[in-house]
């Protein structure tokens, strides 16, 4: 979804894997004629392919950049391109510091060429969900289903070759804002309270009875956080 408004801030959403733009639509209308919801299979095969092409149709002189998971990625990696033009982070799930892991990229691409998309989400993403939120985790199956594996590879490549970003968030003089769920692990309360300790604006919200795809669990409760970012810039 993308509007082309010439309002002073813009948002911009970038997805989770293995979802796409439409996990959002519980957000969309918190500043309908200037929201950017890029879905980003298509747009390269490197984070910052993923972050120029995400950036480009924001019309708006700056924005506030929201990312889940490898979109948080992506959001660090929107603000490394045009720092100037961001005007706050909200990063849920999301871990700058990058260790590559070869195994466990290897693994993900050949359940996702041996077996299909549902064997990955089974492996690799339904367990992100707290046990509770079984009407989020069934619309996001579907939007998972709906991209052909070799999208969602890619996905999982970019992710797994992205830069380490740790050090980008010290250096950040903007609002950043942590969001995770209790319940997740990837990467979790503990290291999302870690990485708000780095920055010097930053702030960190745990959400209970939650796990990766805060957006879409507690659509509520995401979306008071995201009025307040709004109302701060």
């Amino acid at each position: 979804m993308a509007t082309t408004s010439h309002a002073r801030i813009g948002i911009l959403f970038l997805h989770a894997l293995p979802l796409d733009g439409r996990m959002w639509s519980a957000q969309v209308d918190l500043l309908p004629d200037s929201t950017y919801a890029p879905t980003l299979y298509g747009h390269g095969d490197t984070m910052r392919e993923w972050a120029t092409a995400a950036l480009s149709p924001v019309k708006e002189e700056r924005m506030i950049v929201v990312g889940n998971s490898v979109g948080g990625s992506c959001a660090l990696e929107v603000a490394s391109i045009a720092p100037e033009r961001v005007a706050a982070l909200v990063l849920i799930g999301t871990n700058a510091r990058h260790r590559p892991n070869p195994e466990l990229h290897a693994s993900a691409l050949h359940i996702l060429e041996q077996a299909g998309v549902e064997a990955a989400w089974a492996t690799f993403w339904n367990p992100l969900f707290a046990d509770s939120n079984a009407e989020a985790r069934s619309e996001a199956l579907q939007l998972a289903l709906s991209h052909p594996s070799e999208d969602i590879a890619r996905g999982v490549s970019v992710f797994h070759t992205r830069p380490d970003r740790e050090a980008l968030l010290s250096k950040l003089e903007i609002p950043v804002v942590f969001v995770t769920g209790a319940d997740d692990t990837a990467p979790g309360p503990e290291s999302s309270a870690r990485q708000t300790g780095l920055t010097r604006n930053g702030r960190l919200h745990v959400i209970e009875d939650c796990g990766h795809y805060v957006p879409m669990e507690r659509p509520e409760a995401f979306n008071a956080i995201l009025r307040d970012v709004i109302g701060g810039v």
